[in-house]
C-alpha cells in the first residue's frame, strides 16, 4: 500500500509517498480502509521534530482517518467487517489502510460523511474540551476566539454559541473575518487595535474567556483584556512564538491561565473523551456543527498542504484523500 514516510525529523518537504508494509492486525485492534484523512497542525510540526511526541523514525504521520472497516481483530466486538467508522490515533494516518485500536473507534452517524467525521476530531474535540471541561464557558459569557478561521477556531465559534456565550471572532484579513461570521461569530474583528477594541466590546468588563490558538505577541496583548476570574485559554502556538506572561497581570485581574493539551485529555480521561465526542456526534446530527472542509488533496501531495498550514494559509479544514 501507499504511506507518507517520514524517514528522519527534518523539513516537511523531505517526507515520501512510498509503497510500504500492510499494517499489522493486532487482536484488540481493526484495519480500516481509509477514504478520508485529516491534516492538523501538529502533523507538520511531528516531522519537523518540533512536537511534544517524537517517534522513532522512519514512521508514517497523521492522528485522523475516516473510512470503512475491512478486518477486526478475534478480541474486537463492537465493530465488524464493512462498518462506517472514523478512528484517532498518535500516527499511521497518512496511509492507504491503517489498524487502529478498537478503543480509539467510533462508528459515525449516516448522515455524516467521511470527511466531515475526520474534522470533527482533533479540532472540535480541542475546542469541545477546551470550552467544556477546561474553559468552564457559561450562557451569557463573553468569548473571544483568536485564529478563528483555522479549523479549531471555527470550532471554537460553533461550540461557544451552543454553550450560549457571546462570540468575537478574531482573524487577519476581510475574508477569513467573513468566514468566521458566516459559522456564527456575533462580531468579527482583525488584529489591529485588539486591546482597545475588546475593551468597548465589554464595555471596559473585560473578557470572561480567551480562546487561543496562536501564541506569540499577541497573547500579551489578550492577557491586558481579561475581566475578573476570566480564563485564558491556552491552545497552541500557531505564530511559531511561545509567549511569555507577565504574571503580574494574572495577580492584579485575578485570571487563570488554562493549558489545553486534548491529547492528554483523551489518553488520561478515556470515558470523559467518549461522552465528549457522543455530544459532537448529536450535534453534527441535529446540524448545531458543521465542519467547513475547505480543500481536498490526494494524499500524495502532503508536504504541500501541511506547508499550506504551518503559513497558516488554510480556512477550515483540508482533507487528503488515499
Amino acid at each position: 500500500m501507499k504511506a507518507i514516510v517520514c524517514n528522519n525529523f527534518g523539513p516537511i518537504q523531505d517526507i515520501e509517498y512510498k509503497e510500504v508494509d500492510q499494517p499489522k492486525l493486532d487482536d484488540d485492534s481493526v484495519i480500516i480502509d481509509v477514504k478520508s484523512v485529516g491534516v492538523n497542525f501538529p502533523d507538520g510540526l511531528l516531522v519537523q521534530g518540533k512536537y511534544q511526541l517524537k517517534p522513532e523514525t522512519p514512521f508514517i504521520p497523521g492522528m485522523e482517518v475516516s473510512g470503512e472497516i475491512m478486518k477486526t481483530g478475534q478480541h474486537v466486538s463492537n465493530f465488524k467487517i464493512g462498518d462506517r467508522v472514523t478512528a484517532l490515533s498518535q500516527l499511521n494516518g497518512y496511509a492507504e489502510q491503517t489498524a487502529v485500536k478498537e478503543s480509539s473507534v467510533f462508528k459515525i452517524p449516516e448522515n455524516m460523511s467521511f470527511d466531515d467525521s475526520c474534522a470533527l476530531l482533533c479540532a472540535y474535540g480541542t475546542s469541545h474540551y477546551a470550552l467544556k471541561q477546561r474553559g468552564r464557558l457559561q450562557k451569557g459569557e463573553l468569548l473571544v476566539v483568536l485564529g478563528a478561521s483555522g479549523s479549531t477556531g471555527l470550532a471554537a465559534i460553533q461550540i461557544g454559541k451552543i454553550m450560549g456565550a457571546k462570540v468575537i471572532a478574531v482573524a487577519s484579513n476581510d475574508e477569513k473575518q467573513k468566514i468566521a461570521k458566516d459559522n456564527g461569530a456575533d462580531i468579527s474583528i482583525g488584529y489591529d487595535n485588539l486591546k482597545e477594541e475588546l475593551k468597548t466590546i465589554s464595555d471596559g468588563k473585560g473578557v470572561d474567556v480567551i480562546f487561543d490558538p496562536v501564541g506569540g505577541d499577541i497573547f500579551e496583548t489578550v492577557a491586558r483584556t481579561m475581566a475578573r476570574n476570566g480564563r485564558l485559554l491556552v491552545i497552541g502556538f500557531a505564530s511559531g512564538t511561545i509567549p511569555k506572561l507577565a504574571v503580574n497581570l494574572a495577580l492584579v485581574k485575578e485570571f487563570s491561565v488554562v493549558g489545553v493539551f486534548w491529547g492528554a485529555f483523551t489518553r488520561g480521561e478515556p470515558e470523559r473523551y467518549k461522552e465528549n465526542m457522543i455530544e459532537l456526534f448529536h450535534w453534527y446530527e441535529n446540524k448545531l456543527i458543521k465542519p467547513l472542509v475547505e480543500e481536498k488533496f490526494p494524499l500524495s501531495e502532503a508536504s504541500m498542504v501541511l506547508e499550506k498550514i504551518l503559513s497558516r494559509g488554510a480556512k477550515g479544514k483540508i482533507i487528503l484523500k488515499p
